[in-house]
């Protein structure tokens, strides 16, 4: 990452690659369609399998595009830390591989960051489509709706307040999100939580003092698939023992910090524990008794231990 005080007033889009090549395609044709030409895009594929992509995106015409391919699988944490050392420009977004900008994304991120200048974190509005580009509402999208604060218009949040509200639920799309390059210098993607490693990270910001802007203005399609990483860690139940390591460690930090509120919220956990509720049916079903053990301990245990 850059140290230069001088840095190009452009948003630097970091893809961490793993999935389907067609879908990465869908993704390259919105970032290419967009209005305003302040952008840039380095996909980092994580030695999937085959080359297609590659093929399609490597020395691409628009010398805006960058691809490299590790040597091996780095698996999703340390991709991601390997784009957050990478990521460079003004503005930074890890934007997912299957996700769809509208074509005001990028201007829309720019007057916003424009209008509140003190602001590391950007969220902007979100619509959610499935594995074929339908719209989905399920359960997740009308929680992660209830949770979000209240208010018309673009809003700051900051300080315990913030913290508190995404512990009792994270309702951030992380992939629509954009950061300054200068806040992301701050901070490391933890390696030992690959499925909460977003949280992570915008909360080791939150307390070293950035601040955030959410807009209700929806200019992103954020793609949630029945197999993706954290709903495979969800259906064994491995999810839930990082997360509850996560709130114990979190619960202790915030505590320390002096938010004694946000030390709550990650002691109750309640959304995280209502999640596993949710997946129990599917661990039945299954017939995976360590899933289900797993998720009922999550569940049913008040403490964060």
């Amino acid at each position: 990452m850059t140290d230069s005080a001088h840095v190009p007033d452009e948003l630097h889009l970091v893809i961490t690659y793993w999935g389907e090549p067609a879908l990465l395609d869908q993704t390259m044709r919105s970032v290419l369609a967009q209005s305003d030409a302040r952008w840039r895009v380095t996909i980092i594929d994580d030695a999937y399998p085959t080359r297609v992509a590659q093929h399609t995106w490597d020395n691409h015409p628009d010398d805006r595009i960058v691809f490299l391919r590790n040597d091996h699988n780095l698996g999703v944490a340390d991709n991601f830390e390997k784009a957050r050392q990478l990521a460079s420009g003004r503005l930074v977004s890890f934007l997912g591989c299957d996700d769809l900008l509208h074509p005001s994304y990028v201007a829309h991120v720019w007057r916003l960051f424009e209008q509140h200048p003190d602001v590391d974190i950007i969220q902007v509005g979100v619509d959610v489509i499935d594995d074929i580009g339908a719209p989905s509402d399920s359960l997740t999208e009308q929680i992660k709706r209830r949770l979000m604060p209240p208010g018309d218009g673009a809003r700051v949040l900051a300080g315990q307040e913030l913290a508190t509200s995404l512990l009792r639920g994270n309702w951030l799309y992380w992939p629509s999100l954009v950061f300054t390059a200068e806040s992301l210098r701050r901070v490391r993607f933890r390696e030992d939580l690959p499925t909460v490693l977003d949280l992570a990270l915008v909360l080791d910001l939150v307390l070293g003092g950035s601040r955030l802007v959410v807009d209700p203005t929806v200019c992103f399609s954020y793609r949630r698939h029945a197999q993706s990483a954290s709903s495979l860690g969800l259906e064994t139940g491995d999810r839930f023992v990082e997360d509850r390591r996560f709130f114990a460690e979190t619960a202790q930090r915030m505590r320390h910090h002096g938010w004694p509120g946000a030390a709550r919220a990650a002691e109750r956990r309640w959304i995280s524990r209502l999640h596993a509720v949710t997946m129990m049916p599917g661990a039945l079903r299954a017939r995976s008794l360590r899933a289900l053990r797993d998720l009922a301990r999550h569940a049913f245990s008040r403490t964060t231990r």
